[in-house]
């Protein structure tokens, strides 16, 4: 796929900067093999904030394009507020639309990225132009371009492990910028994600006996997870919804004519808060050791987490979500919180004792998609809540 060259002019609006944050492609490095993957995008927001008088930092992600920090400070005594957004998109395959077009159809922004997150990262950064425009500046604020959200939350968890603590600043809370259609997420699921490989013993299709299938002990084994552990889940929480789990995907095999000696499954399974990935992981293991033990073809079955997303817990935004509530009001937006059944980075922010909400312009159910799109009225009352919680009260959070 051929992608246009990007214009370095100077945006002059939000809807310009959006369609040139889109115009760069920035496909997740699982998805597209590319380690740098965001380094594009990270460049011009860089050049951008700079551009416009924010001094920047790049935040090295070992393996990957690095983070993006950007600062406005106002007053060694006022607060920080922190901002954060992803850069890395999705897959663009199966889209019918140009994913890196930006083409501006009615009241509409097309291509990969512009819901989720592009839009959110050019409504913080538009919101942070003004307000180092404007004379109300009761705050200093800051904003992270971030890598990897989109597969193991990489970016986010070398800012929380590796920089934290030489930001030179500690903020009163983090505003994680995501399509919820400028709704409070206060709660969210987290991720725990497992592969169970069956080890047979391979041999030629014509003497089948002479070796033990793989596939055929999976059998077994995605049957007794379904109807032992996924049916039976109960856990739920009254922001997120029940707890779920889903086989995703399944491998196996090396030949038509060769019995199989490997197969595995991927799971996902979705944690509510106050759930543990490590229960989690116990209970299916119990239900292997229970399926071996009755069940004498099912033998060598290994269990692993591939991926640990933990979930956003309420008490993460105790402190400040008065602040975002007084913003919404003012906005005449509903104040009430909501919760979420997806992950976002908040969770590792939570998780590491680091006050977080999740909050942004456009709808949940564009992201991903193959037409993906974003409201631009909508994008332009995001720049407007963000705007208006730089300038909010944090003096007492």
């Amino acid at each position: 796929m051929l992608f246009g060259m990007i214009s370095t002019e100077t945006p002059q609006s939000v809807d310009q900067l959006l369609q040139r944050m889109v115009q760069i492609n920035s496909v997740n490095t699982e998805s597209s093999g590319n380690p740098q993957a965001e380094a594009e995008l990270g460049a011009y927001l860089e050049q951008v904030h700079r551009g416009w008088g924010f001094p920047t930092r790049r935040l090295s992600v070992p393996g990957r394009a690095d983070n993006v920090l950007a600062t406005l400070s106002v007053g060694s005594d006022k607060p920080w507020i922190l901002f954060i957004s992803h850069m890395d998109t999705v897959s663009v395959a199966g889209m019918t639309i140009d994913p890196v077009g930006g083409q501006i159809v009615g009241n509409r922004l097309l291509g990969r990225g512009a819901t989720d997150t592009k839009g959110t990262g050019a409504a913080i950064l538009w919101a942070m132009r003004q307000y180092a425009q404007g004379k109300d500046q009761p705050n200093n604020i800051a904003m992270v371009h971030t890598v990897d959200e989109e597969s193991g939350m990489l970016g986010v968890r070398t800012l929380v492990k590796d920089h934290w603590g030489k930001l030179g600043f500690k903020p009163r809370g983090v505003i994680v910028g995501e399509p919820t259609e400028l709704k409070p997420i206060v709660a969210h699921n987290g991720v725990v994600r497992m592969r169970v490989t069956t080890r047979g013993v391979a041999a030629h299709s014509s003497t089948p006996s002479r070796g033990r299938n793989a596939i055929s002990m999976m059998s077994f084994v995605i049957r007794a997870i379904e109807d032992e552990y996924i049916a039976k889940l109960s856990a739920t929480h009254p922001l997120t919804g029940k707890a779920v789990c889903s086989v995703t995907v399944i491998r196996g095999g090396s030949q038509i004519n060769i019995i199989p000696d490997h197969c595995a499954i991927d799971m996902d399974r979705r944690l509510v808060p106050g759930e543990s990935p490590t229960d989690a992981m116990a209970a299916v293991r119990a239900v292997l050791d229970g399926l071996a033990k009755r069940q004498p073809l099912v033998q060598a079955v290994e269990l692993e987490a591939v991926t640990i997303l933990p979930p956003l817990t309420p008490d993460s935004s105790q402190s400040f979500l008065p602040v975002v509530q007084s913003v919404l009001t003012a906005m005449n937006l509903p104040i009430q919180p909501v919760g979420g059944p997806y992950a976002t980075e908040a969770g590792d922010l939570s998780h590491a004792g680091i006050s977080a909400l999740v909050i942004g312009p456009g709808e949940a159910g564009q992201a991903h998609t193959k037409d993906e799109s974003a409201n631009l009225a909508e994008l332009h009352k995001g720049v407007e809540l963000y705007l208006g919680l730089m300038k909010a009260d944090w003096r007492k959070v």
